[in-house]
C-alpha cells in the first residue's frame, strides 16, 4: 500500500503540473484545484468516519450477541460434512479442519475480524501435514482460494457505511452480495482443482514433513465445535436454502430488503436470549468494538481519500480510466467504478476508500447502478495479494504453485458477478 499510495499522489501532482506549466484555462488553476481537493477530502474523511460510529456500534453489537450465542459454531457444524469431501488430503479430526471451518463460517457472517486468526491457525496446522515445506499445498491452496472469495451472507461493513452515506435501502446489497459470492467461491473451488495438476509439488521433503493427526494434546484453541457434525443431509438442505435465496431475492429483493435491518436486530437479539446471552451487556461490549473500529478508520480514510481525489481533480484518474471504461462501459462497468475493481485485490483500504468517496458523490450517491455496483464489488472481493501476503507468510511459503491464479479467477468472477446482478436488478 506503501508504493501505491506514493504512486497515486506523485502521479496527480505531476499531471497538475503538467496542466499548470501548460498554461490550462478554467475557472481555477489545477494547483488550486487540487489544493482545495485535499482540503475539501480531508474534512469529508472525518465527517463520513462520524457518521459510521452509529452504524458500526449498532451491527457489531448485533454480531457480538450472536457469537456470543453461538451461531458461528452452528454455522461450522453445518459445514463440516461439505469441508471434508472438499479437502480429502485433511484429516476430519486434524486440528487444522477445525480452523479452516471456524474461518469460513466467520467469513460467511461477515466477521472479518474474526476470521484472520482462523485462518493463519488453519495455514499452521495445514503446514503439519505439508511434505514439501515451503511449497504450498493443494489444501493451502484451495482454502486460500475459497477464503479469498467466501460466501457472504451479510456483508455488515458494506451496509453501515451505505447507511452512513445516507441510502434508503442500504441492506440492498445482500441479495447482489450472496450471488456474486456463490459465483466467485464456485470458480475459486473449480481453478484451484483444475490448476493443481499443472502446478505438480516436486519431491518431498521427508526430513521435515509431518503428518500426524489431532490428539488431545494438540487441540488447538480456536474455538472449534466440540458437539459432533450435523448429518450430511443437513448441511446439503442448508446449502440448497442459500442457493434458493439467489432467486427469492432476485424477484422479491425490493419487498425483502426494508426488512432486513429491523430483522436482524429482532432475530440477533432473540436467538441470543433463547441461548441465555445477556444481550444488553453484550451488545454494548460489541458496540464499543464497533465505536473504535470507525475512529480507527479514520487516518486511513484521510489518506486514501485525500490521494483518490488529488487523482481525480489533476485529471489523472481521467487519462486512466477514459481508453479502458470505454471497453468496461458497454459491460456495465463505468468509468466511476473501474479503480475500485482493479485497486480491490490489492489494497482493502484503498478500495473501501473509493467506495466510499463514490457513494458520498452527490452526483453519483449510494443508491443508483453505480452506488449498488461499487458496493457489491466491496462485499464479495477480497484484498488478494494481503491474504496472500499474511496467510502464506506465517507458515513460510516460498513457492505459492497456483494460488495467485486461482485466487485471481475468483476475483475476476466476483466483478462479472457484481456487474451481471446489479445490471439486472438495478441497471
Amino acid at each position: 500500500m506503501n508504493g501505491i499510495f506514493l504512486f497515486i499522489v506523485l502521479i496527480a501532482f505531476a499531471v497538475a503540473a503538467f496542466y499548470q506549466l501548460a498554461g490550462a484555462s478554467g475557472d481555477i488553476a489545477p494547483m488550486d484545484a487540487l489544493g482545495q481537493a485535499m482540503i475539501k477530502a480531508a474534512e469529508g474523511s472525518v465527517t463520513l468516519a462520524i457518521g459510521l460510529i452509529g452504524v458500526m456500534t449498532l451491527f457489531l453489537g448485533l454480531m457480538k450477541v450472536a457469537e456470543a450465542g453461538g451461531l458461528l459454531v452452528i454455522v461450522a457444524r453445518l459445514m463440516r460434512p461439505l469441508m471434508v469431501r472438499l479437502f480429502p488430503e485433511v484429516p476430519a479430526d486434524h486440528p487444522a479442519m477445525g480452523a479452516i471451518i471456524m474461518n469460513l463460517s466467520a467469513n460467511v457472517l461477515g466477521l472479518g475480524n474474526a476470521a484472520t486468526p482462523f485462518g493463519i491457525r488453519a495455514m499452521q496446522e495445514l503446514d503439519k501435514l505439508n511434505a514439501h515445506k515451503g511449497t504450498a499445498t493443494n489444501a493451502m491452496v484451495l482454502f486460500l482460494a475459497i477464503n479469498t472469495s467466501s460466501v457472504t451472507l451479510l456483508p455488515t461493513g458494506v451496509i453501515a457505511l451505505r447507511a452512513a452515506a445516507g441510502s434508503a435501502d442500504p441492506a440492498g446489497i445482500v441479495p447482489t452480495t450472496l450471488f456474486a459470492t456463490i459465483c466467485s467461491t464456485t470458480v475459486a473451488i473449480l481453478m484451484a482443482k483444475l490448476l493443481q495438476r499443472y502446478w505438480p509439488m516436486g519431491p518431498a521433503d521427508t526430513s521435515a514433513a509431518t503428518t500426524e493427526t489431532a490428539t488431545p494434546t494438540d487441540q488447538p484453541d480456536v474455538g472449534e465445535p466440540q458437539a459432533p457434525p450435523y448429518p450430511f443431509w443437513v448441511s446439503l438442505l442448508v446449502l440448497g436454502g442459500v442457493f434458493a435465496l439467489v432467486p427469492l431475492t432476485i424477484l422479491h429483493g425490493r419487498t425483502i430488503a426494508p426488512w432486513i435491518i429491523p430483522g436482524l436486530m429482532v432475530a440477533f437479539l432473540s436467538f441470543g436470549a433463547l441461548r441465555g446471552v445477556k444481550i444488553y451487556e453484550v451488545f454494548v461490549e460489541g458496540a464499543k468494538d464497533g465505536f473504535q473500529v470507525a475512529v480507527r478508520i479514520i487516518p486511513y480514510l484521510v489518506a486514501i481519500l485525500v490521494a483518490v481525489a488529488m487523482f481525480r481533480a489533476s485529471g489523472a484518474l481521467e487519462l486512466l480510466i477514459s481508453p479502458l471504461s470505454a471497453i468496461t462501459a458497454p459491460l456495465g462497468l463505468p468509468a466511476e467504478a473501474l479503480p475500485m475493481a482493479l485497486l480491490r485485490p490489492l489494497s482493502g483500504s484503498g478500495a473501501y476508500g473509493i467506495m466510499a468517496s463514490i457513494i458520498n458523490d452527490p452526483a453519483v450517491g449510494p443508491d443508483n447502478y453505480t452506488g449498488y455496483l461499487v458496493s457489491t464489488i466491496q462485499g464479495s472481493t477480497e484484498t488478494t495479494f494481503y491474504v496472500l501476503a499474511v496467510y502464506f507468510g506465517a507458515v513460510q511459503i516460498r513457492r505459492l504453485r497456483h494460488a495467485i491464479p486461482a485466487a485471481l479467477a475468483a476475483d475476476a468472477a466476483g466483478v462479472a458477478a457484481a456487474v451481471a446482478i446489479c445490471l439486472l436488478l438495478f441497471g
